[in-house]
């Protein structure tokens, strides 16, 4: 088993599938306890399953990031279970996909819930958890809406990553004394079954796609490699950072 995170516990949110699974079995296959955090406990059980048939080590904890008693309860597993956290990584977010003239108030405070004050709670209750650790390693997942304005995504979802950037750096700044590091991932269109079916529209397809210097789209790995090396000691000195995993898209 490679060792990159050996001896780290780290919590994933939204790990269950998709690409909180992806980074939750690189994490482990790197050598991390890892804790999946997430709603569906059956789908996160079978990541769980997955983990451990490997050889790795993981546990599903019960987690709607949007809930401050449940970020408590989540903090008290893990450190009942591992004794630690080394690494938070805010992957949980959803995207309501309405624009602004026809967004629904309650919708945009669903998304703002989820995606920023989610991503807030975590780090309040986990900076303590971090810091009795000697410090650690937050990665808060935006995208490349968090960098630019985007034409073909809605305001909604621009404005919840946009927070979740400068979240980001002012936490790095704040808790660097503490030797906590924190860092954003911002991923260009990633290819997921969901991306698959909006493909089915060529238009769609064409404009994703033309917009990458690369000419691909993100994969769930190129993502979750772009964590496991924020989560090492290898970006020890890497603090603050809006990482863009896109193909060159906010380079054009």
């Amino acid at each position: 088993m490679k060792v990159r995170l050996a001896g780290k516990a780290a919590l994933v949110t939204g790990g269950a599938q998709g690409l909180g699974a992806a980074i939750s079995c690189l994490f482990a296959e790197n050598g991390a306890v890892v804790f999946i955090a997430d709603m569906q406990a059956d789908v996160g059980a079978a990541t769980v399953s997955e983990i451990t048939e490997k050889g790795g080590k993981a546990y599903f904890v019960s987690l709607d990031v949007s809930k401050e008693e449940s970020w408590i309860e989540a903090r008290a597993f893990m450190e009942k279970n591992a004794g630690r956290a080394d690494i938070l990584v805010n992957n949980a977010g959803i995207n309501i996909r309405e624009p602004i003239e026809e967004m629904k108030a309650e919708n945009f405070d669903k998304m703002l819930a989820v995606n920023v004050r989610g991503p807030f709670l975590g780090i309040k209750h986990f900076i303590p958890l971090l810091r009795k650790s000697g410090g650690g390693s937050i990665i808060n997942m935006s995208s490349v809406c968090g960098l630019i304005g985007h034409r073909y995504t809605t305001e909604a979802y621009t404005v919840t990553k946009g927070a979740l950037t400068l979240l980001t750096k002012t936490i790095a700044v704040r808790y660097a004394k503490d030797n906590i590091r924190c860092n954003s991932i911002h991923p260009s269109t990633v290819n997921t079954p969901l991306v698959q079916e909006l493909f089915k529209n060529p238009d769609r397809k064409a404009e994703r796609l033309g917009e990458v210097p690369l000419g691909r789209l993100a994969t769930a790995e190129d993502v979750a490699a772009a964590a496991l090396f924020l989560a090492s000691d290898e970006a020890a000195f890497l603090n603050g950072v809006a990482l863009p995993v896109d193909g060159g898209t906010t380079a054009d």
